[in-house]
């Protein structure tokens, strides 16, 4: 019983503990004294010009999270254009005010001076077929009321768009592991299929995860802390550091 005890937690120690702690210690060595109110949040330069004759345009972006929260934590958030539209809507899931709040930034902008990363993209007939389909989702999100947006473990900016992916599993894309929140039930079952309906995911409340699926990988999340394996393009995935492969 001892040995058993010793190597669960060694194993914790390496996947868990480890990972948090290298993530800490370049948030420490980069970021900390950083003055977040007046950090930059202008254009990163990841969208091209929006033009009413442009064709539509679906992106998914996530960023690392304001201050401490970022050793552990990501952002994301949504921006669509639809064909004949000269301008981007950008959606976010905030604590401030109205939860979901439109164009509150600029589409690509940097979150808070981190450079945000791409997590999906389409283009053309792609994004005109999903746009209908995620504006709805958008519409009728559960959480859209004042006083609804819960940091940990959610429902939070993650939570809304997994929940948005998850009404268009056309989109067939994870989100990053450091999105925690993604796994919080916000349809109330503690089993549901992935987002991608590729595989299914168990939770109690966000707290604990088990998820298995082709696109999403395996993912088990302990208090928003993801380990897991993506089989499909190879890479292993720890808390604070992500996704690390292909």
């Amino acid at each position: 019983m001892l040995d058993i005890l010793r190597t669960v937690l060694l194993a914790f120690g390496v996947l868990f503990v480890l990972p948090i702690g290298l993530a800490a210690g370049v948030y420490f060595t980069r970021d900390h004294g950083v003055d977040w109110r007046a950090a930059d949040r202008s254009s990163a330069g990841l969208l091209p010009p929006a033009a009413r004759d442009a064709p539509a345009l679906v992106r998914i972006f996530a960023a690392r999270t304001v201050r401490w929260r970022g050793i552990f934590a990501t952002h994301t958030w949504i921006v669509i254009k639809d064909a004949g539209e000269d301008a981007y809507a950008r959606y976010d899931y905030t604590a401030w005010g109205q939860p979901i709040r439109v164009n509150g930034f600029v589409a690509d902008g940097r979150w808070f001076g981190r450079d945000p990363e791409l997590v999906y993209a389409a283009d053309g007939e792609s994004a005109a077929h999903l746009i209908p389909k995620m504006k709805a989702a958008i519409a009728g999100y559960s959480y859209s009321e004042y006083g609804d947006y819960r940091a940990w473990p959610g429902p939070n900016s993650n939570t809304f768009v997994a929940a948005v992916m998850e009404a268009v599993p056309e989109i067939r894309k994870a989100l990053p592991p450091t999105a925690i929140g993604k796994d919080y039930p916000h349809h109330g079952r503690w089993m549901a299929p992935t987002p991608s309906r590729t595989g299914f995911r168990m939770t109690l409340g966000g707290y604990v995860s088990l998820t298995v699926g082709w696109i999403e990988g395996l993912e088990f999340s302990l208090l928003g802390a993801v380990v897991g394996l993506d089989i499909r393009r190879p890479a292993v995935k720890l808390p604070g550091l992500g996704r690390i492969g292909m």
